[in-house]
C-alpha cells in the first residue's frame, strides 16, 4: 500500500531508501543511528557520511546503502525536544519533507522512516507520529511511492487526542463481557465447588449479555435484495441480479465528483489496484481494499454495508476491526490515516493494499 506502519527492526526492511536518524556530526551515534551504521557496514558508511559534513537539524543527506537490503540511506537530523517553542515541530517537518523530497530525486519507489527524534532526542512519540503521518499523507496525494513507518516496538508507538481515548474505549466495553466470562470461567474450574447447572447457568447469561452488547455496537446490516423480492419467482431474482461491486462503487465514485487518481490515493491504494479494479470484472477485492474504497468515498453506515456485501463482505459486531471501522464510520470519521493509527495500535490490519 502507499502508506502502511510496520513493526519490524528498520535494518532488515527491504526498501530502495532508509531513513536514518543522524547525528548531526559524521560520528556514529546511538539507537538507530548506530543500528544503521552496524547493518551497513560502519567503516564504508562513515566514510561516506564523512564527505557530507555537519548536517543541520531538519536538513537531509544522501549515502549508498551498502550491506542494508537498500538502495540509499537517508540521513536526516531531528531535533532535540525542549518544550516544543524553539522550532522542534518545525524541523521535524523538514526532517519528512526534505527526506521524501531527497528520496523522489533519486527515483526511488520505497522508502522507510522510523519515527524520527523519539529516542535520545526526546520528541514525545505521540506528537511526532502526529507530524509523520501529516507530511507523509501530504507527499503522496502529489507523489506516488511506497512508505513505510517502521515501528521496533509497540510502546514506541503512542496515539494521543480525544478520538483515540474515545474509540479504544466503544472497543474494550465490547470486549470486557468477553474478557469477564473467560477470567470466570478460569476460576471456577473442575476442581471448583460451584455447582455444573449453577455454572452452565451463569455461563448462558454472560453469553447472552455479550450477544447483546456486540450486535447493539453495529448498525442492523443493510439488505443488498431488491424490494419486493418476496413476490419474484426464483427465475425472476437469478434472471434480476443487482449491481455487482464495481458497478456500484463506480456509480459512487461518479457521483462524488472524484477523479481516479484522488479515489485511489484517499483509499491508500495503488494505481494499479485500481486500474484492475477498473478494468476487470472478475476482479474481487479483500475486505480491507472494500473497507478502504468505503472510507474514501465517505459512505454512511447503510450504504458502507451495502457496497462491502457486494464484494461478498460484511460487518461483524464480534470483529474488532470492524467494531473499530464501524466506530468511525458511524462517527463521520474518514480520515484513513487516522483509522489506519488506531488499526495498527489494536494489532489489527491497516486499511489499503498494494497487492490486492
Amino acid at each position: 500500500m502507499p502508506f502502511q506502519i510496520v513493526r519490524n527492526d528498520i535494518t532488515k526492511i527491504k526498501a530502495d531508501a532508509i531513513v536514518n536518524t543522524a547525528n548531526p556530526k559524521p560520528i556514529i551515534g546511538g539507537g538507530t543511528d548506530s543500528a544503521i551504521y552496524n547493518a551497513a557496514g560502519e567503516k564504508k558508511l562513515i566514510s561516506e557520511r564523512k564527505k557530507i559534513g555537519e548536517i543541520a537539524r531538519g536538513e537531509a543527506a544522501i549515502t549508498p546503502a551498502f550491506n542494508l537490503q537498500a538502495k540509499y540511506i537517508i540521513h536526516t537530523v531531528g531535533p532535540a525536544w525542549e518544550d516544543g517553542k524553539h522550532g522542534e515541530f518545525e524541523m521535524l517537518e523538514n526532517c519528512y519533507r526534505n527526506s521524501l523530497r531527497i528520496a523522489a530525486s533519486n527515483g526511488c519507489e520505497s522508502i522507510a522512516f522510523p519515527l524520527i527524534a523519539t529516542g535520545v532526542y526526546g520528541f514525545p512519540k505521540d506528537k511526532a507520529l502526529q507530524i509523520a503521518t501529516s507530511e507523509i499523507q501530504k507527499f503522496l496525494f502529489e507523489n506516488e511511492m511506497s512508505v513505510m513507518l517502521v515501528v521496533f516496538d509497540r510502546k514506541a508507538f503512542e496515539l494521543s487526542g480525544k478520538v483515540f481515548s474515545e474509540v479504544q474505549s466503544f472497543v474494550d466495553e465490547n470486549y470486557v463481557k468477553r474478557s469477564y466470562h473467560r477470567e470466570y470461567r478460569g476460576r471456577h474450574g473442575k476442581n471448583d465447588d460451584l455447582d455444573l447447572e449453577e455454572y452452565e447457568l451463569r455461563y448462558r447469561e454472560l453469553a447472552l449479555e455479550e450477544a447483546v452488547l456486540l450486535e447493539a455496537a453495529m448498525p442492523e446490516p443493510s439488505s443488498v435484495f431488491s424490494d419486493g423480492i418476496e413476490n419474484m419467482s426464483l427465475d425472476e431474482v437469478i434472471g434480476n441480479p443487482g449491481d455487482s461491486f464495481q458497478e456500484r462503487l463506480f456509480k459512487l465514485i461518479d457521483q462524488s465528483g472524484m477523479d481516479d487518481v484522488s479515489m485511489y490515493k484517499k483509499a491508500n491504494i495503488t494505481k494499479k489496484v485500481f486500474s484492475d479494479i477498473r478494468s476487470k470484472k472478475s476482479y474481487k477485492p479483500s475486505k480491507k481494499t472494500a473497507v478502504a474504497l468505503i472510507i474514501a468515498l465517505e459512505l454512511p453506515m447503510d450504504e458502507a454495508q451495502d457496497l462491502l456485501a457486494r464484494a461478498g463482505f460484511a460487518f461483524s459486531p464480534s470483529s474488532r476491526f470492524d467494531l473499530i471501522v464501524g466506530y468511525f464510520i458511524s462517527h463521520g470519521i474518514y480520515d484513513i490515516y487516522t483509522i489506519n493509527e488506531v488499526l495498527f495500535a489494536n494489532k489489527q490490519e491497516c486499511l489499503g493494499t498494494s497487492l490486492n
